[in-house]
């Protein structure tokens, strides 16, 4: 082989620094900050605890600044990021001593005439307006988070769009909390950005906090898809503590709900997941079914506006089934149908810790729903809100309902509005409620509920010490037993609810059978 003997450049890359050269680094501040010099005599020295915290965090917030600026031109030698390093760490241990109380010639503390303020543990920049934020204004708003010894312990970014450019500025500031952050709220932050751009940004954030220890992240309005979740992947893989993740209304396909369900190493300790209006299906649902399973001390679950169906029903009922910790479960509006309702009857035995139960528009029916209130009767003791509203629940389901409430001494709210009650129903149930002294609020709104219906309603509710509400709107209650209604409520008219979508002469049924009737006549008619 023949060595090429042609002179060539050679250069030496100054940047990044070694470990080594770093923790050299950060015993230099710690010196710094704790022996006697011309700054430490003006302002103050720290003692050693305080100026290890302090020197290892300047010293992070410096290299995650200079590293971003490196990466930027990463052709040049590094010369200089080291300048920006060293100025960062300059800067930032003038601004620790600064903020020390100053000392006397005795080198005691001169105890300042005003009350020092509590140290704030949350940042927060969702208030005002809904808006983009670009770099300039990134790096003031952000400016709290830079500081060293800040004691912010949760983010909330929501509200606020962040373009590339200051997501690169939040980068280094995030990189250097995150072994102090417990939670992180990134809903709704990348609002009207392209995709392409949007999805950068999502990276880079995850990217910054990957590692982070967090009990409570919350990814919601995002339209994330499967795109955004795995744009998450590194955070969301990092995670191994957490007890509450939100993804709501992010766009949440089939796909999406697998990714998450991959990507998520560990839910052993998670407590709240909340999953509200995406478009998962029944197969996404088999997958939050497995994260489910995987999450024995969850205490709130919420899968309410998914587009699930039977299927998906069952196989998340079995879920729940071993989420014998379960608080609050909010399944409303998907399409269950009678056998997803008696599947999650079989589950509601093992929730004995149930406090509020949400079953509305889920086809239910009276047989998914009897299946229902049959397994609440004997499980479920401090059931505090049950709510089934839009089910087709007949006067056949009432008995099955009067049984269940008999045996709910704690419970606050019962909510069936949108059903077909009608008055037999509705005196039944009104009946049940005189047992129930902790009764708030009652809604048998659009139930086809005439003026005994709601007399009988509104005498049982009226003399109980803390009720504030009784809707029944939307009902044929007549004129007269409006009037007989506000002569019940009249010592306590905030009590009695709205009226005045109410039928009094039942015009809807009346406007249905006439369409009836001619729909059957046009059948007939012959054109010649």
């Amino acid at each position: 082989m023949e060595l090429n003997s042609q002179n060539r450049p050679f250069s030496i890359k100054l940047w990044p620094p070694s470990q080594n050269t770093r923790q050299t680094l950060v015993e230099k501040l710690i010196i710094n900050l704790t022996t006697r010099s011309i700054f430490t005599q003006k302002y103050a020295t720290l003692d050693r605890e305080e100026a290890e915290e302090n020197a290892k965090r300047i010293e992070d917030v410096a290299f995650a600044t200079a590293n971003l600026h490196y990466e930027k031109e990463p052709d040049g030698d590094g010369g200089s990021a080291v300048q920006l390093y060293a100025k960062e760490c300059s800067k930032l241990l003038l601004d620790v001593l600064k903020r020390e109380p100053n000392k006397n010639s005795d080198n005691e503390a001169v105890v300042p005439d005003y009350t020092v303020a509590p140290r704030e543990s949350v940042f927060d920049i969702s208030k005002g307006k809904r808006a983009f934020i670009e770099a300039e204004e990134a790096r003031e708003l952000l400016r709290p988070l830079t500081e060293p010894g800040n004691s912010f312990t949760k983010i909330c970014f929501s509200n606020r769009s962040f373009g590339l450019e200051a997501a690169e500025v939040a980068q280094p500031i995030l990189t250097s909390l995150k072994g102090q952050l417990k939670e992180v709220d990134l809903s709704d932050f990348v609002a009207g950005r392209p995709e392409a751009e949007a999805l950068d940004v999502m990276r880079i954030f995850s990217a910054a906090l990957e590692g982070s220890v967090l009990k409570y992240l919350n990814l919601s309005d995002n339209a994330l898809g499967e795109k955004g979740v795995r744009a998450f992947g590194a955070l969301l893989k990092s995670q191994s503590c957490l007890e509450e993740l939100y993804l709501m209304n992010d766009g949440i396909s089939e796909e999406a709900a697998q990714a998450v369900s991959e990507l998520i190493p560990s839910t052993d300790k998670l407590k709240v997941l909340h999953f509200h209006n995406n478009m998962t299906g029944d197969e996404g649902a088999l997958a939050i079914a497995e994260v489910v399973k995987r999450s024995p001390l969850l205490e709130d679950f919420r899968c309410s506006s998914t587009r699930i169906a039977e299927e998906g029903g069952v196989a998340l009922s079995e879920a729940l089934g071993n989420c014998a910790h379960l608080r609050k479960l909010d399944l409303r509006d998907n399409m269950l149908g009678v056998e997803g309702g008696i599947s999650l009857s079989k589950a509601l035995a093992k929730n004995a810790e149930l406090r509020e139960i949400y079953l509305s528009y889920l086809n239910l029916e009276d047989e998914g729903a009897i299946a229902i209130v049959n397994t609440l009767k004997e499980s479920a003791p401090h059931l505090e809100v049950l709510e089934m509203n839009g089910n087709e629940i007949t006067v056949d389901g009432v008995p099955a309902i009067v049984d269940c409430l008999a045996a709910k001494k704690f419970l606050a709210k019962l909510i069936l509005s949108e059903n077909e009650l009608k008055d037999e129903g509705a005196i039944q149930i009104s009946k049940a409620l005189e047992g129930l002294d902790q009764l708030k609020e009652v809604d048998l709104s659009s139930n086809e509920i005439s003026s005994d219906g709601a007399r009988q309603l509104a005498l049982n509710v009226v003399q109980k010490a803390d009720f504030k509400l009784l809707n029944i709107n939307g009902n044929q209650i007549s004129d007269d037993g409006i009037e007989e209604l506000k002569v019940i409520f009249e010592k306590s008219p905030d009590m009695l609810g709205p009226l005045d979508e109410n039928d009094p002469d039942g015009k809807d049924d009346e406007e249905g059978s006439v369409e009836d009737e001619l729909e059957s006549k046009m059948k007939n008619l012959v054109v010649d």
